[in-house]
């Protein structure tokens, strides 16, 4: 297999996953319960064989360093290679926010220099999917391609969500077109790129251009030596609300797409010291996945709760996602939320009430599937209503909430 250096690209602010992302990368926002996103990309790493590996960060990135740490879950606190987080910085030319995937990859190029290695496996570290990349990495070889793709079919009602690619009959990248209105073809781009090291230090130095999808994947491909490798395997793109949700909720299939125990592909992750599920006498669980740490004494259903969740006798939690310490109050209802964590859910509330005919207009990509999200630190006080398509941002206290006044659909508090 070709030496290689991973870049994983961590430092986006995911703007369309509303209130999860207000205090986070998307990277460090949970996944599966005990999971963060970026811990996918990271076990396919590793599994794959790959332990020199960078994570670019820039926007909100506090939580996703305590994440990480020295990188010790993933086999990557070594002494030669092993985990570097690569921060922004400014530099004598008067950089240092970085404003794009390039730019990111740009303001590095003296780690990438310096590094005895052939190829650069670029990742995005948002999207949850198990791959191993020495597939990828030999079909580039054989290919000597100067840039590799990874690709996958997708909807053509999802295809402005993605880069488009169009292949020639020789199989090469004719074009590249990042979030077209009318796609050409539904090979959409997973953000997976190889790169032959010199072509990439060429081409970031000679070019002041910011992103590989909006700006220089689309100018290079007809001029290069360009592939796509067809990926056939579990992968999903989570930078909506509702496919963040849909994929969780996926998990609670009979056999899920996405299997998270299997012995052969292990999803590493940091593992807090926390006790087994505590399930009282009257408690009730359907179809739900807990994590270490969960004290359930109400009932949950078809939902998904991260560590140290505590749901009270009386309370009901249905189809909803639940993330870590987060404190559900006696007889109070959650129905279809997404609840961030620490958020403090007070007795007899009702989160995610009545119909959902009433978009959110003010969030990122609007609510309109009946889902209502609460952000991390929110305090909801006692009785009060909230209804659907509600957005409730970061660190809202119980004073933000009308006394006996119900939230109405489609708003943000």
């Amino acid at each position: 297999m070709l030496r290689t250096l991973a870049l994983i690209l961590a430092g986006g602010d995911s703007p369309a996953l509303s209130v999860l992302t207000a205090e986070r990368t998307e990277a460090a926002v949970p996944f599966a319960g005990k999971y963060r996103i970026i811990d996918f990309t990271l076990s396919n790493c590793v599994n794959t064989g790959i332990y020199n590996v960078g994570v670019l960060t820039q926007y909100r990135p506090r939580s996703l360093n305590a994440h990480l740490g020295v990188g010790r879950p993933w086999d990557l606190d070594r002494a030669q290679g092993g985990l570097r987080i690569l921060h922004p910085s400014p530099t004598p030319e008067g950089g240092g926010w970085q404003r794009g995937t390039a730019d990111a990859v740009r303001y590095n190029l003296d780690l990438i220099e310096d590094q005895p290695f052939d190829a650069v496996l670029m990742l995005a570290g948002d999207h949850v999917y198990k791959m191993n990349y020495t597939p990828l990495l030999e079909f580039h070889e054989e290919r000597q391609a100067d840039v590799t793709m990874a690709v996958r079919s997708v909807s053509p009602h999802d295809a402005r969500r993605f880069g488009i690619v169009a292949l020639g009959s020789d199989g090469r990248v004719d074009r590249f077109d990042e979030k077209p209105r009318r796609a050409l073809s539904n090979l959409a781009s997973m953000g997976i790129y190889v790169f032959r090291k010199e072509f990439l230090i060429n081409l970031l130095r000679g070019s002041t251009e910011q992103d590989f999808g909006r700006h220089i994947l689309p100018r290079i491909v007809s001029r290069c030596n360009a592939y796509a490798y067809n990926f056939q395997g579990y992968w999903a793109d989570v930078g909506t609300v509702q496919a963040y949700y849909e994929a969780n909720v996926a998990l609670l299939a009979e056999s899920p797409a996405l299997d998270l125990y299997d012995p052969e592909w292990v999803i590493h992750t940091t593992s807090a010291d926390r006790p087994g599920v505590e399930i009282g006498e009257s408690a009730r669980v359907e179809n739900s996945l807990l994590s270490d740490g969960c004290r359930v004494f109400g009932t949950v259903a078809r939902s998904v709760l991260s560590p140290g969740v505590y749901v009270s006798p009386g309370a009901v939690v249905r189809d909803s996602v639940i993330m870590g310490d987060a404190w559900i109050g006696p007889d109070a209802v959650v129905d279809r939320c997404i609840v961030d964590e620490l958020a403090h859910i007070a007795a007899g509330a009702l989160v995610g009430d009545g119909e959902a005919t009433t978009p959110n207009q003010e969030a990122p990509e609007r609510l309109n599937t009946g889902l209502t999200l609460v952000g991390t630190h929110v305090h909801i006080p006692e009785g009060v209503i909230i209804g659907r398509n509600v957005a409730i941002k970061p660190r809202t206290t119980a004073g933000a909430f009308a006394k006996g006044r119900p939230v109405p659909s489609g708003s943000t508090v």
